[in-house]
């Protein structure tokens, strides 16, 4: 008889499950017949409307039960990313305006201890009202608004925060690459903390701007638990302080997370996992809005070597385009080299210098 209920059991959940995981299906055809014609609007008022749909309908998908783990494999401008300790997920989605500025907007699905249920925590991209590159507390209803593509969990007070990487379009000129701390208190998000040691000054969280023509590598090397990115310089030495003309100039700094805080180290060597002569880069179509994937040397002697590739990072869908190089195939850019830079500043590159910091040994 025991045996008997068991199988019954078991059986009633497959069904279950057959059921939710049919239900999410249907859902995700929706949404994808909802975000394609958000992809394809015109002008602002389209994509405002076709937006409001999407969102509204999204926001009615996540209070489905099975939603953290259902892949949304076909909403492929969509950027779906889960905490490494499977508590919360995010997502999260740029409408570009007419003026090429970027609105984000983003859903947090979360398990909140206390109600002992899975809620979700809508961020307000609140940027305009910002200072431009912000060093306060932020919180849902006041988001520097970003497209996220890394957690990373750490322990600080005993206590999980999550240190998470992001994009922002800053603007025609330049991107921007940034480092942010998410926490939470019940329902509501926090953003920033002040465990970012650079040089003697303290920040809550971390701005790399830079040319919109230059890609700019910012990741995190799990075997090595550090974040690793490209040191930028201005192109020239005339335009030091214009972040609008910094590119990466063959050179690397870390940050490592050291009683509580993130230190930087600079001039590290960027090396590749061993046996590593590839890597998988996943980028946006513009003529198709669909996701493609390449795969790209990766065959790293020395980070200096200009001929050597700029890899070693994986990126997900919702990166933008415009930072990976041309194909012969498409219309997108994927990243095989790195930028060029003239035999004066590679030579000596007095004004070479992290965005937070004053002064930086010369690299002869």
């Amino acid at each position: 008889m025991k045996l008997l209920l068991n199988i019954l059991f078991f059986s009633v959940s497959l069904s279950f499950l057959a059921q939710q995981d049919s239900l999410l299906f249907e859902r995700e055809q929706q949404l994808k017949v909802y975000l394609d014609k958000l992809r394809s609007s015109k002008n602002n008022e389209e994509k405002n409307n076709a937006n409001k749909i999407f969102k509204n309908y999204l926001s009615e998908t996540l209070l489905i039960r099975g939603v953290l783990d259902y892949p949304f494999a076909s909403l492929k401008t969509l950027g779906t990313i889960k905490s490494p300790d499977n508590s919360f997920r995010l997502f999260n989605w740029n409408v570009e305006q007419d003026d090429r500025s970027n609105q984000y907007f983003c859903y947090i699905l979360r398990f909140d201890e206390k109600k002992k249920e899975w809620i979700t925590i809508e961020l307000i991209d609140n940027s305009s009202a910002l200072t431009k590159k912000p060093d306060d507390f932020l919180d849902e209803k006041n988001w520097y608004g970003a497209l996220y593509y890394k957690i990373i969990p750490v322990e600080k007070s005993n206590k999980t925060i999550y240190t998470i990487l992001g994009w922002d379009g800053n603007n025609p000129m330049s991107n921007i690459k940034l480092i942010d701390v998410l926490s939470f208190n019940g329902s509501h998000a926090k953003f920033g903390s002040p465990i970012f040691k650079m040089a003697d000054k303290t920040y809550k969280r971390l701005f790399f701007e830079h040319s919109n023509k230059a890609f700019m590598s910012l990741n995190y090397d799990e075997a090595r638990q550090r974040i690793i990115y490209d040191h930028l310089s201005p192109e020239t030495p005339s335009m030091e302080g214009f972040y609008e003309y910094y590119v990466p100039d063959l050179s690397y700094d870390e940050l490592k997370f050291i009683n509580n805080k993130w230190i930087i180290q600079e001039n590290v060597v960027s090396v590749n996992k061993k046996g590593s002569n590839s890597y998988t880069l996943e980028y946006i179509n513009k003529k198709t809005n669909e996701l493609e994937k390449a795969n790209v040397r990766n065959n790293w002697v020395d980070p200096t070597d200009p001929s050597s590739p700029n890899g070693g990072n994986i990126h997900v869908a919702q990166l933008p385009e415009d930072q990976i190089g041309r194909t012969k195939n498409s219309d997108s850019k994927i990243v095989t080299g790195s930028p060029k830079i003239s035999k004066r500043h590679k030579k000596k590159n007095e004004f070479s210098m992290n965005p937070f910091m004053k002064t930086r040994k010369n690299r002869n």
